[in-house]
């Protein structure tokens, strides 16, 4: 069943909620968040206020603290379960009390109460929290403020206590009643370039003239109506770099926060050989639920979630390697499998695959992805044929722990590729399936490329990938570096590695040096990188840096109240008391016993609206194609720019898919899908016009992608308009450029070739 997270409230209604202004400050590739919550009671009795917020999956929260009437409470970290007795015990005793917590179902939702909020009164509730900013294919670092966070389905029978529970108004985007601020402060050695964002900024400001650092702010009177992203590009994202931070003065030696920290950032400079894998059994798992039938973001015209997967998935189809095996999956409340068990690529089994990829409707209830996943990962094996996994999904679930556990204690087995769906999507799960099974994770809102983002996961789940990763350290005497961050098992190409260390021992003057040495294995061949660092560690009054090796520490022990064992559960407790990161075992708790006045009769409870993404009617997707029977143009297969005109190979045919992640990423921002479906009620094979023609019209620019879409199973293409168009040719010339007379095959060569 799906319960409603929250009823519409009459619009007059007070809300106790006014503001909230985020201050941001980017350092080379980590954030530190301070977010404010301002509070005021307009009515007449005291209230208990309740706000739900998502946040990253990745966001280590680490203060809490509430400014009343000038005097600043800072909160206390505390085991959940004695924060929620302190804060009932506070709030019948007349004291004001706040609570901050993570879901217990999920590590992107927060929860916030304010209880005993008296008549008058003002309340600024501040929170900071750390996380590493991850790296786009074009060099951007991605830093993204939530702000939609939609209501989660929950499994039959299942009652966990949730957050998610609570009767939340929800409100239309337009109608919140508080807004956003931001100001942001970035700097980097390497030099700042450009800041983009899907929402109105001010111009970027310089603070130095070597563009070193700069600011950039949100415009005023922007509504926290949309997830609010930053794209940073530096003049050097690539380089290794290795920062050592000072220990708190007041820790014991020995103790997670009583030593220096280190945190180590490499980019691997992999070859970029020749895709080496031409089998494999992929398998899709697409989200047909309900929620799925909503819209990527509220950009006007925005696509439905069901229908950008569905091109997406077809564009995937087109660009898998001959011969290998593959399957489709739909899942909702129930799940659908296209065939019995995985099939061999081939034209027959393709075509049949995008005809009823076409077909599908976000029809299927609920979001209950645990039973497929076992249905998937219990079916037989196929020799020689290494299991990936694609899942596209706006990640609405709250069973998001035993999903993990799930594909977790199936990594050996296969790798995970996920695809978080629109705003909203649950980073939690979208991450988080990725990472326990080493494969990579992206997330499509309205205004990404979804096909470059899909294209380039393929490609890596086709690569060879890094393995035998080891670190080592030269370090002086009496000094030892001890790992903080969970074994790294596979790199793929363009993805940066982040480690974290803590440093036991007598820490040498300020002259010393030390070097640390990533090793790794490629088709068997050894590879290494070494950077030189200065021990002296450097301080910071945040502890960055240990905050951010805590909080990976607890990510690979922290699976929620009921998949977490005793063992590690207590390890959590005790690794998120001592650093002060919050964790689904631990909350904050901040009390004012200064205001001790009896309330009088109950707390009046008022839960702050949150914005959320309304469904709406399905649009119309265009009919079925029918097959154009004419000659192949495929003398022997025609590959990529170059055109080659030889035998359609793999390696071909991953060419194709190279230049198509190429073009596709230096479009990423700038170009937007502009998809217009018709009515599937009307679909009919008969129809000329073709799903394929208007896939391709949301790729206009991207002429590689607009080729993969038209592309046969084998590499070829059918001689017709619809290629001649994607070529800018004349369909006649191409028909006589007969590819049997050599001379015009090479004619035919270099018009495509100059053609891109």
């Amino acid at each position: 069943m799906v319960r409603a997270c929250g009823l519409l409230t009459h619009q007059d209604q007070p809300v106790a909620l006014k503001d909230i202004s985020v201050t941001l400050s980017i350092r080379e590739f980590v954030a530190g968040v301070s977010a404010t919550l301002h509070y005021e009671n307009e009515e007449k009795v005291a209230l208990e206020a309740f706000f739900v917020f998502p946040m990253d999956e990745d966001s280590a929260v680490y203060t809490f603290e509430a400014l009343v009437d000038g005097k600043k409470i800072v909160a206390e970290l505390q085991d959940k379960m004695k924060a929620h007795t302190d804060y009932e015990v506070a709030i019948s005793q007349g004291c004001q009390a706040y609570l901050l917590e993570e879901d217990k179902s999920s590590r992107d939702v927060f929860c916030c109460n304010v209880g005993n909020l008296q008549p008058g009164s003002k309340v600024a509730l501040t929170l900071r929290y750390v996380q590493e900013l991850p790296l786009e294919a074009d060099g951007a670092l991605r830093y993204v403020l939530p702000a939609i966070l939609n209501p989660r389905y929950h499994l039959s029978g299942l009652t966990e206590d949730s957050c998610l529970d609570l009767k939340t108004p929800i409100v239309p985007l337009e109608n919140l009643p508080y807004t956003l601020t931001m100001v942001a402060t970035i700097s980097s050695q390497h030099g700042i370039n450009r800041v983009q964002s899907n929402c109105a900024l001010s111009p970027m400001e310089y603070l130095e003239g070597d563009k070193t650092s700069a600011q950039v702010s949100l415009a005023e009177g922007h509504k926290f109506d949309r997830d609010m992203e930053l794209l940073i590009y530096y003049s050097a994202v690539h380089s290794p770099s290795v920062a050592v931070e000072m220990a708190m003065p007041e820790r014991k030696p020995d103790s997670l926060m009583g030593d220096p920290a280190v945190m180590v950032s490499f980019y691997p400079d992999i070859p970029d050989t020749e895709t080496s894998m031409i089998c494999g059994e992929f398998i899709f798992l697409m989200d047909r639920s309900g929620s799925m039938d909503t819209p990527m973001s509220k950009q006007d015209r925005s696509q439905l979630r069901i229908e950008a997967a569905k091109e997406t998935l077809i564009l995937l189809l087109k660009s898998l390697p001959l011969d290998c095996y593959f399957n489709i999956y739909g899942f909702g409340s129930s799940f659908e499998a296209f065939f019995p068990e995985s099939v061999k690529y081939t034209q027959q089994t393709m075509e049949e695959a995008v005809e009823r990829v076409q077909l599908l409707k976000a029809d299927l209830g609920g979001t209950e992805i645990l039973t497929p996943l076992q249905k998937i990962f219990r079916g037989p094996s196929i020799p020689g044929h290494p299991l990936q996994l694609f899942v596209f999904t706006d990640g609405e679930v709250t069973d998001t722990f035993s999903v993990i556990k799930e594909v977790k204690f199936n990594s050996k087995k296969h790798r995970c590729f996920s695809f978080g769906i629109g705003e909203g999507a649950s980073t939690s799960l979208i991450k988080n399936i990725a990472r326990v099974s080493g494969g990579t994770s992206e997330f499509i809102t309205g205004k990404d490329r979804m096909q470059y983002k899909a294209l380039r996961t393929l490609k890596r789940s086709l690569q060879s990938v890094m393995e035998d990763i080891s670190l080592s350290w030269d370090l002086p005497p009496d000094l030892t570096a001890n790992m903080l961050s969970p074994e790294q098992t596979v790199i793929f190409r363009g993805q940066r590695l982040i480690f974290y260390a803590q440093l036991t021992g007598i820490v040498p003057p300020e002259e010393a040096t030390g070097e640390v040495c990533l090793r790794c294995t490629l088709q068997g061949k050894s590879i290494e990188q070494k950077v030189t660092f200065s021990l002296q560690p450097k301080y910071d009054s945040n502890f960055t840096i240990h905050r951010l090796a805590a909080k990976s520490l607890i990510q690979t022990k922290d699976m929620g109240f009921r998949e977490t064992s005793a063992r590690e559960r207590k390890d959590v407790l005790n690794i998120s008391i001592e650093s002060g990161v919050m964790s689904s075992f631990t909350a904050f708790i901040a009390i004012n016993k200064e205001l001790n006045q009896p309330v009088q009769g109950p707390l009046v409870h008022r839960e702050i609206p949150r914005p959320v993404l309304s469904a709406r009617p399905a649009r119309a997707s265009l009919c079925s194609p029918a097959r154009v029977h004419s000659s192949h143009f495929a003398p022997s297969g025609f590959t990529n720019r170059a055109a080659c005109l030889g035998t359609m190979t793999h390696s071909k045919k991953s060419e194709l898919l190279d230049q198509a992640v190429l073009q596709s990423s230096s479009h990423g921002q700038k170009i937007k899908c502009r998809s217009r479906l018709e009515s599937m009620h009307h679909m009919k094979k008969t129809h000329s016009s073709t799903y394929e023609t208007n896939l391709q019209s949301n790729c206009k620019g991207n002429g590689i992608v607009q080729l993969i879409f038209l592309q046969n199973a084998n590499g070829s293409w059918d001689l017709n308009e619809g290629l001649a168009k994607v070529l800018g040719m004349n369909l006649e010339d191409i028909k006589a450029a007969h590819p049997t007379k050599t001379e015009d095959t090479k004619k035919l060569q270099s018009k495509i070739s100059s053609s891109y």
